[in-house]
């Protein structure tokens, strides 16, 4: 079954995330970063920050923290075993740090399908923000195959 474009412009339900430190750091030794300012507070300080650093793809980690973060997938009665995560991007405004309290705001902004309607796409955008301030502008793209359409 096609996604149908409607639901272009459907919000997605905000939440918000606390950053915390030990997190930080458990992520940042999880992707192999090296820079200190990922986990050495003194070190994030001396090099002009004003706590540990949130490294930059930790922000979709904390977007899957919502309450029910396949709600909408469920809602358009999209069935889990046919979606694969397509495309994550991302576009920084600002860092954030540890202690940091961040609000994710969300909504459907494309919908469009491919190989005669055997791969359905679904862009949802998130607006990452701290007390208002843009920290980020996060963009997935799931990819939901339909396996009886047409090849």
């Amino acid at each position: 079954m096609a996604l149908d474009p409607s639901v272009v412009g459907t919000i997605i339900p905000g939440h918000e995330a606390l950053v915390e430190r030990g997190r930080l750091r458990f992520f940042a030794q999880a992707i192999g970063e090296t820079n200190p300012i990922y986990g050495d507070v003194e070190a994030a300080k001396a090099a002009g920050h004003r706590d540990l650093v949130v490294p930059p793809t930790f922000l979709f980690c904390l977007d899957m923290e919502k309450p029910d973060p396949f709600a909408l997938v469920r809602s358009l009665k999209i069935d889990m075993r046919y979606v694969l995560h397509g495309e994550q991007s991302f576009e920084y405004h600002a860092l954030a740090y540890a202690g940091d309290t961040l609000a994710y705001n969300g909504k459907v902004t494309d919908v469009y399908s491919k190989k005669n309607g055997a791969l359905d796409f679904l862009v949802r955008t998130a607006e990452v923000t701290r007390d208002g301030e843009l920290i980020a502008r996060l963009t997935n793209t799931l990819v939901v195959r339909t396996p009886k359409a047409q090849k």
